[in-house]
């Protein structure tokens, strides 16, 4: 007799930001949940991003001033509930001759400061770029600029600490598992898996980021997804430009803007380009796109860069909604729900890193409109540290990591501090137990704890997601890693060959 399959709660397509966002939600409001991914978690859009959590600065030109309060507010959240992966970030925005005007930026960023509550990030000031060591990096003719606050974070980890905290609450998750078909059968969703295995729900949410509109499509059997705009990021990393903690918004003749980000200690981060795309399968990194990046860069700095200084590269695609007559830069990064009717079926289209709880939230109000909200006050696991009184997230993070450091005194404290920005509260049974043998710059431990609790299962999955240690480890570490999963070491993926993600949640 064949056993019919644990019907649960709710089904999700797609292990990006939103689909996490959504699985760890509802699992805490006691929820049963699945969630399917053809591909690694996290392995698409959701870790090619430009590693930000952000109001949107330049969004206020068009208005949006609903979606940039919205995304201030939840930067203090996300702050506060993963102080591990996350921190406050300076930015430097040069004014700059025949572009935007002095006033308008000092309005842009007073607008900034006051738009949402702010307890961890500091306010905005107009700077002398001549008396300040930021000003070292770019070109004498930058003079003035203003200095505001944002966050940065980890985006890939960011997708494994939400599904960590689902798994922990009872959520199935299921990586590189493909959905061929799902359909309405009496009343609920059969979900039919690659392997021929089933899954059943009372409902279904599609969160396949760029790949939502043919899930919708050809998997789902539906016609009602909205259509969207496909458009590719291209960023690269480049030696490191200076050695501030300042990250630079650079203004450009075309209009766009780029950033200049501090990134793993040696680098420094540039992005990104806006581009359309056909298809997700699409996207890549192109001589232009490294061209473009490189000449936007040098427009400001006082010691530009080559093509030589670039040791890597990745696309992501930013699934948009169409918007008619509107370009790249004007369309809306808001997100939207679309519910198919009498169906008890969902897709997700649009969003953004810093606002997919809220996201998740707001599918909770319409699916479980009598349940309580939760996420905004309970740390991610990485993130639960205990708090003295008084304490936010980043505060006690901070303290936690030099109690540890002491405590561990017989660690390098490097290798303390990158376990702790990682995979955070963890970090320290993992110290306590020994970390095994060390493979060039990553250790035995680290990997079983990688893929025994955060479903890592190859080199890549380790060294470009679960870590961004493929800046850093030499061709024979990233080789030894390829072989402890059982790989061939021409598996393993060059430095300076770049990435691009992998696909989600269909054939």
């Amino acid at each position: 007799m064949i056993t019919p399959p644990t019907l649960h709660d709710l089904a999700i397509i797609g292990a990006g930001i939103n689909g996490a966002g959504i699985a760890r939600d509802a699992s805490g409001r006691g929820m049963s949940v699945s969630i399917i991914d053809a591909g690694d978690i996290g392995g698409a859009t959701s870790s090619a991003s430009t590693k930000l959590i952000h109001g949107g600065l330049r969004y206020l030109e068009y208005r949006a001033f609903g979606l940039v309060r919205k995304a201030l507010a939840e930067r203090e959240v996300i702050l506060d509930i993963a102080p591990h992966i996350t921190w406050p970030q300076p930015f430097v925005l040069p004014h700059a001759p025949g572009m935007r005007p002095e006033w308008m930026l000092r309005l842009g960023t007073f607008l900034y400061d006051h738009l949402a509550r702010r307890d961890m990030v500091p306010g905005s000031e107009r700077i002398d770029l001549r008396s300040q060591r930021a000003g070292r990096a770019l070109s004498s003719d930058c003079r003035t600029a203003f200095r505001y606050w944002d966050g940065w974070v980890d985006d890939a980890r960011l997708v494994v600490e939400n599904l960590k905290d689902a798994a922990a609450r009872g959520a199935t998750v299921l990586p590189r598992t493909r959905v061929t078909r799902a359909e309405r059968v009496e009343g609920v969703w059969q979900l039919t898996l690659g392997d021929g295995s089933t899954i059943a729900a009372r409902r279904l949410i599609n969160a396949a980021g760029p790949w939502a509109e043919d899930v919708a499509r050809h998997v789902i059997g539906l016609n009602d997804a909205p259509p969207l705009r496909l458009v590719q990021g291209s960023h690269i990393v480049t030696r490191r430009v200076h050695l501030g903690r300042d990250a630079f918004m650079l203004q450009q003749p075309d209009g766009r803007i780029i950033f200049i980000i501090p990134y793993e200690q040696d680098y420094s981060l540039i992005g990104t380009t806006e581009a359309d795309v056909a298809r997700p399968e699409d996207a890549s990194v192109t001589p232009a796109d490294v061209d473009y990046l490189l000449s936007a860069a040098n427009r400001y700095l006082a010691r530009p860069l080559t093509p030589d200084d670039v040791v890597h590269r990745f696309a992501g695609v930013r699934p948009l909604i169409l918007e008619s007559g509107k370009d790249d830069k004007e369309t809306t990064r808001d997100y939207r729900l679309v519910e198919h009717p009498g169906l008890d079926a969902m897709t997700i289209v649009g969003g953004k890193i810093t606002t997919y709880r809220v996201l998740a939230e707001d599918v909770m109000k319409r699916i479980a409109p009598k349940s309580k909200s939760w996420t905004g006050d309970v740390p991610l696991p990485g993130g639960a540290i205990e708090r003295r009184r008084g304490e936010n997230g980043q505060t006690a993070f901070k303290r936690w990591l030099d109690q540890l450091q002491a405590r561990e005194a017989n660690y390098d404290p490097a290798i303390i501090k990158r376990l702790a920005h990682s995979i955070g509260a963890p970090a320290e049974g993992l110290l306590a137990g020994g970390l095994g043998r060390n493979l060039g710059g990553i250790f035995e431990a680290e990997l079983d704890y990688f893929r025994t609790h955060e479903w890592a299962a190859s080199s890549a999955d380790v060294l470009w997601r679960r870590t961004k240690l493929g800046l850093h480890l030499d061709a024979g570490a990233q080789a030894e890693v390829a072989r402890w999963f059982g790989e061939e070491p021409g598996d393993v993926r060059g430095i300076a060959a770049g990435h691009r993600f992998a696909r989600p949640s269909l054939d």
